[in-house]
């Protein structure tokens, strides 16, 4: 019988009675989305398992998204199959990238606060991250409650942003670091899209401020003061009472809802195998109409 114990002041379970090798009973997948909807982000340990099983595992929860348009990494570059995420460090060989690899300092990115694919037109519900081999020292993935950080808010500010619509793409927060080389096709495939600052969790209702380094600007707003609002708006929703930091473990897997968190991964010796794969689970619609094409 699965049960979860809390582990953070605001937020975060870690799940102890599960298999995930196993084929999971209604019970059990009942009792995983309830824990999502209370934690935000749930901690499965001794989890030695395949991809198969991951996305086994995913697929009691919805759809997985089609990662496509989420990194410049080529086709014939991939060394996963289709359905997982490739978030490690590794080339197709399993070495790891050198430290100027056009792929590597993209993913650099990833230490940037961010909800995973608030860059696409639906963005993503759950994601989901499996250690296979952990880095020596570091490499910690830090969550912090959108929730938690919204419920802080004075009644002024929350009036204020109640209806601000941003635009993310990843042109944003890789250009936030100085990564600007994109070619046109890169270019187009990031095309911003439209998200809401505010959202409504569609179970408990709850409020969370849906940032991500991947937004951009605010419509409606001049890009400077735009910038310096969510900037301050980020410092703000990640105090460190928001914070919990995930010391990975071989076979760790960790489940988070983009909905209503932000992470970001922290630094690791870069000539150091780290192999985490990721499967994300697609969201159930856009968060607001999209611009016209």
């Amino acid at each position: 019988m699965i049960s979860i114990r809390q582990v953070h002041p605001v937020f975060v379970g870690e799940v102890s009675g599960a298999d995930l090798r196993q084929p999971l009973s209604k019970a059990d997948v009942a009792a995983i989305e309830a824990g999502m909807d209370r934690y935000a982000v749930l901690i499965f340990r001794d989890q030695n398992i395949t991809d198969d099983q991951q996305m086994a595992f995913t697929q009691n929860f919805g759809e997985i998204e089609n990662a496509k348009g989420g990194n410049i990494t080529k086709d014939n570059e991939y060394r996963l199959k289709k359905g997982m995420v490739d978030v490690s460090n590794l080339d197709k060989d399993g070495k790891p990238l050198p430290r100027d690899d056009r792929r590597r300092m993209f993913n650099l990115g990833n230490r940037l606060w961010h909800s995973d694919s608030s860059f696409r037109a639906k963005p993503a519900k759950y994601s989901i991250l499996s250690a296979r081999t952990v880095a020596s020292q570091g490499g910690n993935t830090e969550f912090a409650d959108m929730r938690a950080a919204y419920d802080t808010l004075d009644d002024a500010t929350r009036a204020s942003i109640e209806d601000l619509v941003c635009e993310h793409s990843l042109i944003y927060s890789r250009g936030s670091m100085g990564f600007s080389d994109l070619t046109e096709d890169e270019k187009a495939m990031m095309k911003p899209v439209r998200q809401r600052l505010v959202r409504t969790h569609p179970v408990t209702g709850r409020k969370s401020l849906y940032l991500s380094s991947h937004a951009g600007t605010i419509l409606g707003w001049p890009d400077p003061e735009a910038k310096a609002f969510l900037m301050d708006l980020t410092e703000a929703a990640t105090q460190r009472e928001f914070v919990h930091s995930h010391k990975w473990r071989v076979g760790d897997l960790v489940m988070w809802d983009n909905r209503q968190t932000m992470h970001r991964a922290r630094p690791f010796p870069h000539d150091e195998p780290r192999d985490v794969r990721r499967t994300t689970l697609m969201g159930d619609a856009p968060t607001v109409a999209q611009q016209a094409a």
